[in-house]
């Protein structure tokens, strides 16, 4: 088992390395959703408040029965998590990123107490947390290839897991969605291969949930 932790720090400048002119098109994607939508689900390119907390319910499985711990949020939005996790858990520590500053400002706006939650804009984690969960951040990819697609994925990773001391998770949409339905800008990861590569490099405890009723999957590693 590769141990990343143990590798080459995987930092912001190697994740932007990977993508760095596209993710100047994700930021404007984005921009343009909360700018029309405001602070809530549509406005970080959810269909509603009803799959937004479904998928909050799948990732906060990783923290089930924890309690004063600290989180990253990778790709936070507006930080709806972080409303969610102090509504279901007790001594949250809250750490935001994203790398839309239109997010984190509405974001700041919303959970402003710096004691329980701060807010970074960066498109890699920069300290040590307990745990991380990344949320859609793996959905929209506008012209990347899906092999490019993919090895920014796996960097990304590599970069939640070496910062991520007791586990972390993630969804991505799943390659098993209704054909007439799939998005050319939007990336359909298999399951199957991204739950092999984490057992392969990250943990042996590794969780698939599919089970769920939306197009994607979600993936937890314990440590």
């Amino acid at each position: 088992m590769r141990k990343t932790n143990d590798s080459v720090d995987v930092g912001q400048d190697k994740i932007a390395s990977v993508i760095k002119k596209e993710l100047n098109e994700i930021v404007t994607y984005y921009d343009e959703k909360i700018a029309l939508h405001g602070e809530s689900p549509l406005g970080v390119d959810w269909n509603g408040s009803e799959s937004q907390l479904l998928r909050f319910e799948q990732l906060s499985k990783l923290m089930s029965g924890q309690t004063a711990f600290s989180i990253a949020d990778l790709g936070c939005g507006y930080g709806a998590l972080n409303t969610y996790l102090k509504e279901n858990f007790k001594g949250v520590k809250y750490y935001g990123y994203d790398i839309s500053s239109n997010m984190l400002n509405s974001a700041r706006k919303l959970h402003g107490d710096p004691a329980t939650a701060k807010f970074i804009e960066s498109s890699a984690l920069l300290e040590n947390v307990d745990f991380t969960v990344a949320s859609g951040i793996f959905n929209v990819r506008q012209t990347n290839s899906s092999a490019k697609w993919r090895e920014h994925i796996i960097t990304t990773l590599d970069n939640i897991n070496q910062y991520s001391k007791k586990g972390f998770a993630f969804n991505c949409l799943t390659t098993f969605s209704d054909a007439p339905k799939m998005k050319a800008h939007l990336y359909y990861a298999n399951p199957c291969f991204f739950f092999e590569y984490c057992k392969n490099n990250y943990s042996r405890n590794v969780a698939l949930l599919h089970d769920y009723e939306l197009y994607e999957f979600t993936i937890i590693v314990r440590k």
